[in-house]
């Protein structure tokens, strides 16, 4: 079987164990859109290398050996999602397609290299965090922007998912990082939100789009 296969199974048990999920076969079947028996499978696979304990009609265990190593293919990804937005100017809409493919590159030198020529980021361009050399991730602290009140400002830090038809939408908006964002109005009926944006632009967002959205509360 390709590492690189091995790579995303390692990636889809981190978003689930991180979302706090209960990691079975069936979930990981969906969220990689493969059959059980070939999940069963390569389960077997990656517990021969340490990374997950596995006991039938169980919960998968994620072990932190395993943890560690979803880490640091998660580091590649992020770190080259940074590259191509900041150094060669590819909007934050995509860099995640092209990423992909290079998270599978085995040379821990060019991207320590690159952590480097980008001063050590924290954060990609969506705002997830970037494990650091050793895998380790700092811990963020942001609330979704449909929890907030009429009245409330904040900025947007990061956002919930990164789907490109949001990021396209965003766009279209003028909503970025580090946007200020100032809740005008809450919609009892649907909970749709009244907003100005870095105190220019008003409009009207969906719940969906609002829980979508994380931020860092602004006191007034």
């Amino acid at each position: 079987m390709p590492t690189s296969v091995k790579e995303n199974y390692l990636k889809a048990l981190y978003s689930l164990h991180i979302n706090g999920n209960n990691i079975n076969i069936t979930e990981l079947s969906k969220k990689l859109n493969v059959s059980k028996p070939t999940v069963n499978n390569m389960i077997k696979s990656l517990e021969e290398h340490g990374w997950v304990i596995y006991k039938k009609y169980k919960p998968v265990i994620f072990t932190e050996k395993g943890q560690k190593q979803a880490a640091l293919i998660i580091r590649k990804h992020r770190l080259t999602e940074v590259f191509l937005n900041e150094i060669m100017g590819f909007g934050w809409e995509e860099v995640h397609e092209i990423a992909e493919e290079m998270e599978h590159i085995k040379s821990s030198k060019l991207f320590d290299r690159m952590d480097q020529m980008l001063n050590y980021p924290t954060t990609d361009p969506h705002g997830s965090p970037i494990p650091n050399s050793k895998g380790n991730v700092l811990e963020q602290k942001h609330i979704e922007l449909s929890k907030l009140n009429s009245g409330d400002t904040c900025e947007l830090s990061a956002l919930k998912n990164s789907s490109n038809a949001l990021l396209l939408y965003l766009n279209e908006k003028k909503i970025q990082l580090g946007t200020e964002i100032q809740i005008i109005k809450r919609e009892d009926f649907d909970g749709s939100l009244e907003i100005c944006c870095d105190n220019k632009t008003t409009f009207t967002i969906s719940t969906k789009v609002a829980n979508s959205l994380l931020v860092q509360s602004i006191k007034n």
